[in-house]
């Protein structure tokens, strides 16, 4: 081959490359371009809807966090938390969308993530696609069901703390009160469709922003100056922090509904982005009000800041009165997600003729298992730790990370397999807050109820 033969070989071959580069971003199936959404979600729409998974009865539980590490361990691990929590949601997002380029598909749910991620995973872990499917649903519904348990405390915590003051001749304990909930609940549960449950979402909404208003009045005034005893606490007492700080910042069960129906997903992660936007807004939120909560009542801060509120006053009644209120209708939409997951799964073992039957009798066992669940561990501050040990944390530390590896595995694990040893930290932060957060709980109900 002479010189000019050469080039022009080179040149030919400059071509191919270049149209193949380009057939090949042509080809490249982008699914924000195809998804057709009916009704999109604005960015700040997907703002409030995120905030909103994130703020809620574990909010008012902080104070009783920071009871057990202290002011400075507390808010460094608040952050710490909430940086591990917002990165488990970025990992798993990013997964998703890759994903979703190579099945050329839309979008993908939770669970859906996690089956594709095994089906084009590695070899030997492509059987078991499908069983990770069900076990994420599973932990979904353990979510669901374990923070409706936690629900009922709430309510029944709150209920016993106005009917002693208006009724001290007749005093209950929280059991009971969790026994007078269980034929309301059931009554609301057999709601079965989400449109008729927005009327009772609203209701919460403003029961609770009135509560967290009339809560920062109280908890801001008259606050005591910082002893030194409170600055750290013995380290036996940490696992309970981080149980309870993951239980209430976890929202990664909605993160994926909220990504898929945004009008411009491209805006929800990324600097400054939909998600970091809120963690940072949820993380100092949470540290502002565990802190100065837990500077204000100190050691007798409760499982809710609520039930701190003294009882002679009018407006600390009423925040008490609201919070339950709000607790109550945020049940039944808490369990509509495990009741579907379950639904899906049974209905086609049950004649057409029993269907409603058998909707009635799955929605009240679930309602009567949290019931029973609450009423087994009638204590908000221990219930709250031991659901977010085991439940929150899988669902939003190890599912995550198990997919984002099983996706990379044969794909890119960055330099120095640095996804690896990042992972594997992330799974060992996931067994510490399982074992220790499960021994700190079962520790202190044995001491407790014993």
């Amino acid at each position: 081959m002479d010189l000019n033969e050469l080039g022009e070989y080179q040149t030919r071959s400059t071509i191919t490359l270049a149209r193949e580069d380009q057939l090949e971003r042509d080809n490249k199936y982008d699914p924000f371009e195809h998804r057709n959404v009916t009704h999109p979600t604005s960015t700040v729409g997907a703002f409030f809807h995120l905030l909103k998974s994130s703020l809620g009865s574990g909010l008012l539980a902080m104070p009783a966090a920071f009871k057990h590490i202290g002011v400075i361990p507390g808010v460094i691990g608040t952050a710490l938390v909430a940086l591990i929590a917002t990165h488990c949601v970025h990992i798993l997002v990013s997964t998703s969308r890759a994903l979703c380029e190579e099945s050329r598909v839309a979008s993908l749910s939770y669970a859906e993530t996690c089956e594709k991620a095994f089906k084009h995973g590695p070899k030997r872990i492509k059987r078991f696609s499908t069983h990770i499917r069900h076990f994420a649903d599973f932990a979904m519904a353990g979510v669901c069901l374990g923070g409706t348990s936690v629900y009922v405390i709430f309510i029944a915590s709150s209920l016993k703390d106005i009917c002693d003051h208006f009724y001290p001749s007749h005093v209950y304990s929280v059991k009971t009160y969790c026994g007078f909930l269980l034929i309301p609940l059931i009554l609301t549960s057999q709601i079965r469709h989400l449109k008729f449950l927005v009327p009772f979402s609203l209701l919460a909404n403003l029961c609770l922003l009135v509560t967290f208003l009339i809560t920062c009045y109280y908890t801001f005034q008259d606050i005591p100056s910082v002893e030194p005893e409170k600055l750290a606490v013995g380290i036996t007492q940490w696992p309970l922090f981080l149980s309870t700080a993951i239980f209430a910042m976890e929202g990664i069960n909605v993160v994926m509904p909220v990504e898929n129906e945004m009008a411009n997903p491209k805006r929800f992660l990324g600097c400054p982005g939909v998600l970091n936007v809120t963690m940072v807004f949820v993380a100092t939120l949470y540290g502002v009000v565990g802190l100065f909560g837990f500077l204000k009542y100190g050691d007798e801060a409760q499982g809710s800041v609520t039930l701190n509120l003294p009882q002679d006053e009018i407006p600390a009644m009423v925040a008490k009165i609201l919070v339950a209120v709000a607790v109550f209708f945020t049940y039944c939409l808490q369990m509509y997600a495990p009741l579907d997951i379950l639904w899906i799964r049974i209905h086609s073992y049950i004649s057409g003729t029993y269907q409603n039957l058998g909707q009635i009798i799955l929605r009240t066992l679930c309602v009567v298992l949290t019931v029973t669940l609450a009423i087994a561990v009638p204590d908000l501050e221990l219930l709250i730790g031991l659901v977010g040990a085991i439940f929150f944390s899988t669902l939003g530390l190890l599912i995550p990370v198990v997919v984002q590896t099983a996706h990379c595995w044969d794909r890119n694990l960055g330099p120095y397999l640095v996804v690896v040893w990042k992972n594997t930290l992330l799974l060992l932060f996931y067994l510490l807050v399982l074992v220790s957060g499960c021994y700190a709980s079962i520790t202190e109900m044995v001491a407790k109820f014993s």
